[in-house]
């Protein structure tokens, strides 16, 4: 089996570089038509942008908010 022409599909899956995890969420999404996981992706993205910025000098900023 070490002729590269004679490998499976399996194999040849094997040998590509590992995908990122926004990589693999966007190949699931695309695949399964799951168009609706976009708009809970990225208000979860959001609330962990604010929750990130609200231990830095932007805090005051972001309570303002709410």
């Amino acid at each position: 089996m070490s002729d590269p022409e004679k490998k499976s599909e399996f194999e040849k899956a094997g040998d590509e570089p590992p995908l990122t995890l926004i990589q693999e969420f966007a190949q699931f999404i695309l695949e399964n038509k799951a168009w609706w996981l976009i708009p809970i992706l990225l208000s979860l993205g959001l609330i962990g942008v604010i929750v990130m910025l609200s231990s830095t000098g932007a805090a005051p900023f972001i309570y303002t908010l709410f």
